[in-house]
């Protein structure tokens, strides 16, 4: 492989950035995400967050200058919105499945980004082992370095 970072086969479309994929980027940690969404923000590829994104990383932030900087950064790229209560009760239908499979999601917010990741079509970029738990039960269209 020549190092390119590669989605799934047959996927396209805009790529969702997770949190901890940004936490990594903001704080220029030395990590093959970070340095994919550095090239892909330096291609001007089509890269979205979603709602909960920006509280996940404000509420790390400790010095006040940043808070401003670091939250128009963020809002400068596309934000993908919840379906409404549909995208909850497939975040519900993500758990239930990985679990059934014997497998569980830490964490309930993962499961909403999955469902929004597989409600419109993105393809998510990431760091966090629960979103390998759902694409192994669910389906999950992920960009792999």
């Amino acid at each position: 492989m020549d190092g390119q970072p590669r989605r799934d086969e047959g996927r396209q479309g805009m790529i969702l950035v997770d949190t901890s994929v940004w936490i990594d980027f903001l704080n220029g940690a030395d990590s093959k995400e970070r340095h994919i969404l550095h090239r892909l923000i330096e291609e001007e590829e089509d890269i979205s967050i979603t709602e909960i994104i920006p509280a996940e990383i404000i509420q790390g932030i400790k010095a006040d200058k940043d808070f401003k900087r670091v939250r128009d950064y963020l809002l400068e790229f596309p934000i993908c919105k919840p379906n409404g209560t549909e995208t909850y009760l497939k975040s519900a239908e993500i758990y239930i499945k990985c679990r059934k499979n014997g497998k569980t999601v830490r964490k309930t917010i993962d499961c909403i980004i999955a469902a929004i990741c597989i409600e419109n079509n993105l393809t998510l970029l990431h760091k966090d082992g629960d979103f390998d738990i759902i694409k192994e039960c669910f389906g999950l269209n992920m960009l792999r370095a």
